[in-house]
């Protein structure tokens, strides 16, 4: 599978300039990328201000992110702010050709920020095939949670879309890492870069990461990047064979 992983300098509530940054670095990718991966809230910047910027689910964003899978065979996913049911959620939303679409909302809200008084927290882990991927993806600070994103022997690729600030990015890499080694999966982190309109700056290290742990591909710091990069299921399966971690792994429940 391809994976193409998309760095940009968000502007601030400006959801055109957004959708044109990324629609130029969607013109530069390969044909034949599978999925695109988008920053958390990669149409406005983390912002709270949900009564000027929350959509419908079939709202703006929604159509413009159809039109770039109508115009591809790739499928394209971020996280934006939805509005439904009287009620805000951070929400990634995976579109792909065919009129497939997977949705899952943040679980863990940033309550350094504030953002639990905003927006309501998911409440259901999202796991699902993709052209014989299984994949579970999370939002930005649900990587600290290890226990919310355990692999229960039931995804290849982890995904996170992510707004985080350039002062804890050692521990973005740190966690990304780790994630991938005790999951034993691939892992996508992909960051923004700039500051935004609270003053915090952002500096992308947006980076896919092995299931030994190994960095296999990088957008870097501080550049408005697109990296693509296959991954390879095949390879996954040899490794879990090898070293089969998962099979020792605890079992546990959640309490919601």
């Amino acid at each position: 599978m391809k994976i193409s992983i998309i760095q940009t300098n968000t502007e601030w509530e400006n959801k055109s300039a957004n959708f044109g940054k990324i629609e130029a670095a969607l013109s530069v990718l390969p044909d034949d990328s599978d999925i695109i991966i988008l920053p958390e809230m990669f149409n406005t910047g983390f912002s709270m201000n949900t009564a000027k910027l929350a959509e419908p689910s079939d709202g703006e964003t929604f159509r413009w992110m159809k039109s770039i899978v109508g115009s591809a065979n790739s499928a394209i996913c971020g996280s934006y702010m939805i509005y439904e049911e009287g009620k805000y959620f951070n929400r990634f939303v995976f579109i792909a050709p065919r009129e497939e679409i997977w949705l899952y909302d943040k679980r863990h809200l940033f309550s350094f920020a504030g953002e639990e008084k905003f927006f309501s927290p998911g409440n259901e882990r999202l796991v699902f095939n993709f052209r014989g991927i299984r994949i579970s993806p999370y939002i930005c600070y649900d990587l600290r949670f290890p226990v919310w994103c355990r692999n229960r022997g039931d995804y290849d690729l982890m995904i996170n879309s992510a707004n985080w600030p350039e002062s804890r990015s050692d521990v973005w890499a740190t966690l990304l890492k780790a994630r991938a080694i005790e999951n034993q999966c691939y892992v996508a982190g992909v960051n923004r870069i700039g500051t935004d309109g609270n003053g915090i700056k952002y500096c992308g290290d947006s980076m896919i990461i092995g299931p030994k742990g190994n960095i296999i591909a990088t957008a870097g710091l501080d550049s408005e990047e697109a990296v693509t990069i296959d991954i390879s299921l095949d390879e996954l399966n040899r490794f879990r064979l090898k070293f089969p971690v998962l099979n020792d792994a605890d079992n546990f429940s959640i309490e919601l």
